[in-house]
Formats: C-alpha cells, sequence, structure tokens
C-alpha cells in the first residue's frame, strides 16, 4: 500500500484518478450526517482499531491524503490500520482506468465522468453498517433515512468528545443483537425494520454471516444469493451492499430511485424510464455498472 509513516501522522498518495473535493461533496450532503464531520476541507471520522477509537482528520495536500490523529499519538500498527480504512473507505485500490475509457464512449455517463473526474465510490468497509443503513433506507426518503440513522447511532454507538464536540462510531452488531424490536420501535423504526436489523445483529454474533464469509464465495451470484436469503434484504438491498461493502463494480441497483431521477433529469426525460430502458441505457456499463449508478446519484446533488 502507498502509504508513508510520519509518525505524528500519515501521507497516503491515491491513484491520479482520484479527486478529494468530489469525495468531500460526497460526504458533505447531508447535514445529519452523524459518522463524520467535513469542516474547511477537512474530514473528521471516528475509526476503531483494537478497541481503541481514533478520531482522524483527513485532508489533501498536494495530491497526497493527509491524516492527522488530533487526540493521542498512536502505535505504529494503528497506523497501518487507518492508512488501510482510508484506502478502503475511499476505495482506492480501485483502478478506474476502465471504466474512464468505456465512460467516455457511452452518452449517458461522458459528461458526468469530465465534471466528477477523480470521485470514487465512498464505500462502507463495515457489513454491519452498509446492511443496517440500506434496510433504514427501504421505502423512505433520505431526509427521514437519515434520521433514523442519527437516532439509532446516539442511542447505541460509542463516542468520544474532542474540543466539545461528539463524534460517533456506529452501533456494533454485539450491542444491537442485545436489544429489542420494542427499543427500536421508540425510534420510530417499523416493526419489521426493526425486526431485520435485530436479527442480522444476531446472525452475524452467532458467526452465520460476515464480510469473510461472503467474500470466500468468491462468485458474484452467490454472493448476491446469500444475502437475498437474509430476511429484508431484496435486491436493491443486496446490490447496494455489494457495491458500498463488497467492492463489486459490476453490481447494479437498478431498482434505485435515485437512479431513476437522475437518468430522468439528465437525458431531460418526461418521464422516469423503466426498467427495461434503463437495461437499454446500461448496456455500454458491463462491469461498472457500479461506477455509472454513483456517477449518476452525484448528478442529483448539484
Amino acid at each position: 500500500m502507498n502509504w508513508i509513516d510520519h509518525e505524528s501522522y500519515i501521507e497516503i498518495y491515491p491513484p491520479k484518478e482520484f479527486n478529494f473535493e468530489e469525495c468531500l461533496v460526497f460526504l458533505g450532503r447531508s447535514n445529519q450526517e452523524v459518522l463524520h464531520q467535513t469542516k474547511e476541507g477537512s474530514i473528521y471520522k471516528l475509526i476503531k482499531v483494537s478497541q481503541s477509537l481514533i478520531l482522524c482528520k483527513i485532508e489533501s495536500i498536494n495530491h497526497s491524503i493527509k491524516v492527522v490523529f488530533p487526540i493521542s499519538p498512536l502505535s505504529y500498527d494503528s497506523r497501518q490500520k487507518v492508512a488501510e480504512y482510508i484506502r478502503e473507505w475511499f476505495d482506492l485500490d480501485q483502478d478506474l482506468g476502465e471504466f474512464y475509457q468505456l465512460a467516455g464512449q457511452d452518452n449517458v455517463l461522458k459528461t458526468l465522468i469530465h465534471k466528477y473526474y477523480g470521485l470514487r465510490i465512498i464505500s462502507i468497509p463495515d457489513l454491519f453498517e452498509a446492511l443496517v443503513w440500506a434496510v433504514m433506507g427501504q421505502q423512505i426518503n433520505l431526509t427521514f433515512a437519515y434520521t433514523l440513522k442519527k437516532r439509532f447511532v446516539e442511542q447505541y454507538g460509542e463516542s468520544l468528545i474532542y474540543r466539545g464536540e461528539t463524534f460517533w462510531l456506529f452501533p456494533s452488531f454485539e450491542k444491537i443483537a442485545t436489544i429489542t424490536v420494542d427499543d427500536l420501535r421508540k425510534l420510530q423504526f417499523t416493526y419489521r425494520k426493526a425486526e431485520y436489523i435485530i436479527d442480522i445483529a444476531r446472525a452475524m454474533r452467532n458467526g452465520e454471516l460476515s464480510k469473510e464469509l461472503l467474500l470466500q464465495k468468491m462468485d458474484y451470484q452467490q454472493i448476491r444469493k446469500s444475502l437475498m436469503m437474509i430476511r429484508g434484504i431484496g435486491a436493491w438491498t443486496a446490490d447496494y451492499v455489494m457495491m458500498k461493502c463488497l467492492h463489486y463494480t459490476s453490481s447494479f441497483p437498478v431498482a434505485d430511485v435515485g437512479l431513476h431521477n437522475a437518468l430522468k433529469n439528465l437525458l431531460d426525460l418526461e418521464r422516469k424510464p423503466t426498467m427495461e430502458e434503463i437495461q437499454d441505457y446500461a448496456a455500454n456499463w458491463e462491469g461498472w455498472q457500479a461506477y455509472a449508478t454513483f456517477y449518476l446519484w452525484r448528478s442529483l446533488y448539484e
């Protein structure tokens, strides 16, 4: 991994197709976000490494990503773990050359890749967080999904206070496996969503579900099928998790409302496109459907 250790901070060298400012736009898209804070061109993010809570200040300096630890110095192992986390969070191991080549020939995508060049899928490295966030967002608008997430995190997540501000971690599956449906109902979760989330937490606690187990399957369809066997996880949720957590660039949440709205706006259509029309538009996106979707989502918050 291409990073330099300066002890008091680390520097990560991203690929040339990386634009920190574009990633910052995505991360700053909701003022209700509770898991990171964007301030004056920097991102503050709380990460857990070996039971320790580490606050990171992440900024871009001369095309490198500088990560400072404002609270206390870290061991070398912890600094390495932080570098690995940030590398995965920004999807820096993905070579986007092929995507840009393909998108440059595509009528839908070519304007977007020039506009948002260097934007990468901002991942959700933790499988439990990815699954729960996707379940939370089912059949409600994004604003209310963020409200639910904030309540959930502030009720059950760990936190750290620095200079009078509180920074939060997403709740662990171990913690959520011990609560009841009624506990989540009090936060305005539907009965079904509360059941699904607790079931997922318990499956993970019991060792029946993990990122490692899913990735061992190696086959895209097998992983998708395994995810869809979990109660509350349909095609859209499985595709979203494969895209945002498991780094499958061919994952395609074709039923996504944001994707439909983006295509309608971009192509100046009178109505949202049908599933068949979307498949036609996506005919040239083979292998890169996840990135095509992410760039289309980006076009929604101009």
